[in-house]
């Protein structure tokens, strides 16, 4: 069994100081690196549990807080009405750029750690599926995994409703993994036949599939979570970052954790 060790690290970007947390595992060595986003609430206690998960697969796992220039370092917005409107109203506030440069600086980051292997994949729940889509556009990025990504077929990511995902999908030269709720309400079928077809025309390399669960089935706290899908789709995330990010190298040492400043 691996242990994960947690840390922080203050990343710049072009929007002010941006805090991400780390897990990794403890034991000595290089692992492949992964950018996972959060939902609209940031690093809240069921990501930091998905994160671990990933960590104690043998990843250095990163997650950003996508809210920094608005809020304090260690925000948490609560799975309620307050909360959920908060996340909202900052998903159309943020500029669409400042996404995109915040990606770059948690890659940048995990290509340039000494405990990385310089592989590097995406991951993203709701929101943070939609990021990762965007992450995915990266030439860097080999495998990006999208829990019901919203946003992506209505194109209303960022400041003015008027993203371009769609159309920069022709950027994303890794593979794909797209899991989808048949029964959530914010993904209509149409819409998610809207994003199949443009990867079809682009010839993504792409894995899709849909289940039977509503809007935040993977999320291990409230009434619409389904453990039993959740256990059989975190296999498929293992296995297909496993194929195509491979192990760690155990040969080098990694060094401690620090808080530190990039």
């Amino acid at each position: 069994m691996i242990i994960v060790n947690d840390e922080y690290v203050t990343l710049d970007t072009p929007d002010g100081p941006m805090r991400t947390h780390i897990v990794r595992p403890a034991a000595p060595g290089r692992y492949p690196g992964i950018i996972f986003y959060s939902e609209i609430f940031q690093i809240t206690a069921p990501i930091r549990r998905t994160a671990a998960m990933l960590a104690g697969h043998g990843y250095i796992v990163a997650m950003p807080e996508i809210y920094h220039e608005f809020e304090e370092p260690g925000t948490v917005f609560a799975y309620d009405q307050a909360g959920s409107d908060r996340g909202n109203a900052l998903k159309t506030t943020k500029k669409l750029i400042s996404y995109d440069t915040d990606a770059r600086a948690v890659l940048d980051h995990l290509a340039g750690r000494p405990d990385c292997t310089g592989k590097l994949g995406a991951m993203g729940i709701c929101i943070g599926g939609h990021l990762a889509f965007r992450a995915g556009m990266n030439p860097d990025v080999l495998a990006t995994a999208c829990f019901y990504a919203t946003d992506i077929h209505k194109g209303s990511l960022g400041e003015g409703m008027n993203d371009d995902s769609l159309e920069r999908a022709k950027d994303i030269h890794g593979e794909l993994l797209m899991i989808w709720g048949r029964q959530d309400p914010h993904i209509s079928l149409e819409g998610r036949m809207k994003v199949l077809a443009r990867l079809n025309e682009l010839g993504t390399r792409l894995s899709w599939h849909e289940v039977n669960g509503a809007h935040a089935f993977m999320r291990d706290e409230g009434i619409r979570y389904d453990p039993e899908l959740a256990y059989s789709l975190y296999g498929l995330v293992f296995d297909f970052f496993h194929r195509k990010l491979g192990e760690g190298d155990l040969s080098v040492s990694a060094p401690a954790s620090t808080e530190t400043r990039h």
